[in-house]
Parts: C-alpha cells; sequence; structure tokens
C-alpha cells in the first residue's frame, strides 16, 4: 500500500523564524562539553534548507553561526563556515532529497550534518587547539537520527487542513 501523499499548506514565516529561534535557545543550554550533544541549530537549519530553500538561504545560516561563535567563545566564523556550508549543499541537494523516505532522508543528510561537525573541528586543530577527541563527531551522527523526529515535528503545522471536513479524501 503506497504512503499517504500530503497536501502541505504554505509556511508561516513566523514558525521558521520561532522554530530557529528555539533550536539556538537549545543550543543556549549548559550542556557543557558532552559528547553527542546534537546542534539543534545545524538540525532545523538543515531542516528548512531542504524544505524551504527560497525562504532559509546561506545569510540565514552565516547569521546564525556567527551568533553560535559569539556564544561559545570560538573564533569568529567557524561554525558561520560550517552552517554556509551545511546550508550550500542543503539547498544543493533539496529536490533529491524531498523524493525520498524519512529513513532514506536520514542517511542522505547525514554526511552534511557530520561535515558541519568536522568543520570547526578542523578549524581549532589547525589553529593549535588541543586534540578533542573523535567523541567530537559523534554529534553529527546523533542529529542524523533526530532528522525524522524534527521532520514531523516541524511539518505539522503544515499538515493541518484549513477546513476540517469528514468527506475530503485528502
Amino acid at each position: 500500500m503506497p504512503r499517504p501523499q500530503y497536501i502541505l499548506q504554505p509556511v508561516n514565516p513566523y514558525f521558521i523564524v520561532f522554530s530557529l529561534a528555539a533550536a539556538f535557545l537549545l543550543n543556549l543550554l549548559p550542556w557543557g562539553k558532552l559528547a553527542g550533544v546534537p546542534d539543534f541549530v545545524a538540525l532545523v537549519l538543515l531542516f528548512w534548507n531542504i524544505h524551504q530553500p527560497r525562504k532559509v538561504g546561506m545569510g540565514v545560516a552565516f547569521f546564525l553561526g556567527l551568533l553560535m561563535d559569539v556564544h561559545n567563545a570560538n573564533l569568529l566564523g567557524e561554525h558561520a563556515l560550517a552552517y554556509t556550508l551545511l546550508s550550500y549543499g542543503a539547498i544543493t541537494i533539496h529536490r533529491r532529497v524531498l523524493w525520498m523516505s524519512i529513513g532514506l532522508q536520514m542517511f542522505a543528510v547525514t554526511p552534511m550534518l557530520v561535515g558541519a561537525q568536522v568543520v570547526p573541528f578542523m578549524i581549532r586543530l589547525l589553529m593549535g587547539a588541543s586534540f578533542p577527541g573523535w567523541g567530537y563527531l559523534i554529534s553529527g551522527f546523533v542529529e542524523a537520527i533526530l532528522w525524522p523526529f524534527a521532520s514531523v515535528l516541524l511539518l505539522l503545522p503544515q499538515r493541518r487542513p484549513v477546513d476540517p471536513d469528514d468527506t475530503r479524501p485528502i
């Protein structure tokens, strides 16, 4: 039996801003330097770059990266570069990813999410920081595991019908 196709409503721009702000606030929580804590901004940014590439682009990614750099007191631009590259990759393949099922999407976005963790990792190593360990890169895989949950959660407001009708098939 084929899976049902949903006709999505247009996304509310305020919901995009709210979801990115909520992801940023989740990143502000005092997780410390725990291994495996996902970068929620990267996850939500990737989602909106794939689903709404004309509304959330590389400029938004760069700005959010600068905010994360200021918050983390890192070199200014390392997250900005990582998020911009993540955004570019997502916008490049967004049409192909949307045709995949959620499970296959998870595998398609994993290299981009891990790559978004590798960029700051390499920049820090090049600038002479000590090796943080390979556990630092686990976050990208955790984000990929969270991809189906984020997709369902962020698409919920678009799936509700404008005027519910019990006789309508879609």
